[in-house]
């Protein structure tokens, strides 16, 4: 059993505002603490809908909450978010939504799954290990130059073309399909190590990022979330690196200004005005948690409200 502990709980339960009765969407279930905390906030009426595109994560969420029908269980991405609320009839309808972004502990302390170069495993990745390419299939089969651009722009790796290059040059003597080959290869390819950071993590989340279009689907579940957000309602997102951070940011600030198209007239027509309000500044964890959950030190919290058309 797999022990998951949610970063910032207390801050989410206080950002989202969490009213009994109330109607709340956790993106990104893991393995239900966020969800569970909600649960117990929104009383008897109140209704929590999770999502999550991990089979694991669902079947241990279906086994935890199987007798709680306040609890419904969407096995997607949560890019679809949006369209999974059109089709529930919630357009417009839910006090709040969390995305707590990444990697939860279960999947990392997994070697089965291929993402922490700490447990040799397949090199795997996918967040849904049963469909689309693996972090295997990419290093297989990417040119150079394009591994290089995923793990500049989504690593933001100064060695990166010392990295692909290394990668080609391994693959080209035997298969790399193990995450100990991959991080062994990284760490020859650097010169120079970060203090206190392993030389393969910047590689790793690139590679990642890739498998599972992570920015992409990011872009998606905020639009879905904005969408699904009843007047006053919260969106809470929760980033562990700059480039997740600054999507969440700049979504924020874009949609908590006028369509500049319609800077200065006297009359901003509905779809053109502010859709949400910023609530408060980035939120991040105390010295306690991250002594407690040294995976949280990288965590912030963004929070914006929906505001009336």
């Amino acid at each position: 059993m797999f022990v998951h502990t949610p970063v910032l709980l207390r801050e989410v339960l206080a950002a989202l505002d969490i009213r009994a009765g109330g109607r709340y969407v956790d993106a990104t279930f893991g393995r239900g603490g966020h969800s569970a905390a909600i649960l117990e906030r929104v009383g008897p009426q109140g209704a929590v809908i999770a999502f999550d595109r991990d089979p694991a994560a669902i079947a241990a969420g279906r086994e935890r909450f199987a007798n709680d029908g306040r609890m419904t269980l969407v096995s997607s991405a949560f890019s679809r978010l949006g369209a999974v609320m059109s089709e529930m009839g919630l357009t417009g309808a839910i006090d709040g939504v969390l995305l707590d972004l990444g990697v939860s502990s279960p999947q990392l302390d997994d070697a089965s799954r291929g993402f922490s170069f700490m447990h040799d495993g397949p090199l795997d990745m996918r967040m849904d290990d049963s469909t689309g390419a693996s972090a295997a299939d990419f290093v297989a089969k990417a040119p150079e130059h394009d591994i290089a651009r995923v793990i500049r722009d989504f690593g933001e790796e100064r060695f990166a073309k010392r990295i692909a290059r290394a990668i080609v040059n391994a693959r080209r003597e035997a298969p790399i399909v193990r995450t100990a080959q991959l991080a062994d290869i990284v760490a020859h390819a650097i010169p120079t190590r970060e203090p206190g950071k392993h030389p393969a993590t910047r590689t790793f989340q690139a590679i990642r990022i890739q498998v599972n279009q992570e920015f992409e689907e990011i872009r998606a579940a905020l639009a879905g979330s904005l969408a699904a957000l009843a007047p006053q309602g919260r969106l809470c997102v929760i980033s562990f690196h700059s480039l997740e951070d600054t999507l969440v940011k700049r979504f924020m600030q874009q949609h908590s200004q006028e369509d500049p198209v319609y800077a200065g007239l006297p009359d901003v027509p509905a779809h053109a005005r502010p859709k949400l309000k910023r609530i408060g500044k980035a939120i991040h964890p105390s010295e306690a948690e991250i002594a407690a959950n040294p995976r949280s030190r990288s965590s912030v919290l963004r929070v914006a409200e929906r505001v009336a058309a």
